[in-house]
């Protein structure tokens, strides 16, 4: 049994998402989330800046005493795509989120919707032709989402709207699964869905980051924590809003802990 904590970042909140779906799917296992948000967003920065970042946040979960990282950004998985850095696992939402669409795609025609950093990066498109060279992949930059989804306006009207606007790029294509390649669009996928409608099956990082870490633990890659504790959680932000604490309780539960300015 190991109890050191495995550590989350993301340039914001969309990482809660990912968070959330982990702390259900391992109880027993401590977490450190790191959220960036004195330099957000990451999607309109340069490669080069995206790389400085991620590495300035990883040092700063390894001082820490974290076992793993996740990086719950998919801007920052582009530019983070090794499995271990200095002998600790490193977890990126590409791999996952390629595997898991090819797994749900019986036609293997697959819209992909993200940021610009991580549409124009074609992380998702070479991995998933890496996997299979037959599958094709449609994508779509969608920059407005994320200010949307920070203020909480899934279902909105004018979210509905927007998010029909850029879904049309992708839908006219017949697609049959979308990857929602950016970790704040779980947040709208109210709005997601109701353009896509039930014959498109959606993508969400935090489910299959969860399923591969699951055979990891298994395999002994990740030492597991105490299953006879129940894990703790501490939320770190590199600049203090009182939105990222009412978002933090609204995406993972009113016993979110406090946030600290680090």
């Amino acid at each position: 049994m190991d109890a050191r904590p495995i550590g989350v970042f993301d340039s914001g909140l969309g990482g809660l998402t990912v968070l959330r779906v982990l702390r259900d799917r391992f109880p027993h296992e401590n977490f450190v989330y790191l959220g960036d948000t004195a330099r957000l967003p990451y999607g309109s920065k340069s490669p080069q800046i995206i790389r400085r970042y991620s590495e300035q946040n990883l040092h700063f979960l390894t001082q820490m005493g974290v076992k793993a990282v996740i990086v719950a950004c998919n801007s920052a998985s582009t530019q983070m795509r090794e499995s271990e850095i200095d002998g600790l696992p490193l977890y990126n939402v590409i791999e996952p989120g390629a595997r898991a669409a090819l797994a749900a795609s019986p036609r293997k025609r697959i819209g992909l919707i993200g940021t610009r950093a991580t549409v124009l990066s074609r992380a998702y498109e070479d991995e998933i032709r890496r996997l299979d060279p037959s599958a094709e992949v449609f994508t779509q930059a969608c920059p407005l989402l994320v200010p949307l989804a920070e203020e909480g306006w899934d279902g909105d009207p004018v979210a509905n709207l927007i998010v029909y606007r850029y879904l049309q790029a992708v839908m006219q294509h017949q697609i049959d699964v979308l990857i929602m390649g950016c970790t704040h669009y779980p947040l709208l996928e109210g709005s997601i869905s109701r353009v896509t409608g039930s014959s498109v099956t959606l993508v969400d990082s935090g489910e299959a980051i969860a399923q591969m870490m699951a055979s990891d633990f298994k395999a002994g890659r990740v030492p597991a924590g105490d299953a006879s504790k129940t894990g703790t959680l501490k939320l770190c932000v590199t600049d203090a809003g009182s939105s990222f604490q009412e978002m933090s309780r609204r995406i993972l539960g009113p016993d979110a802990p406090a946030v600290e300015l680090v």
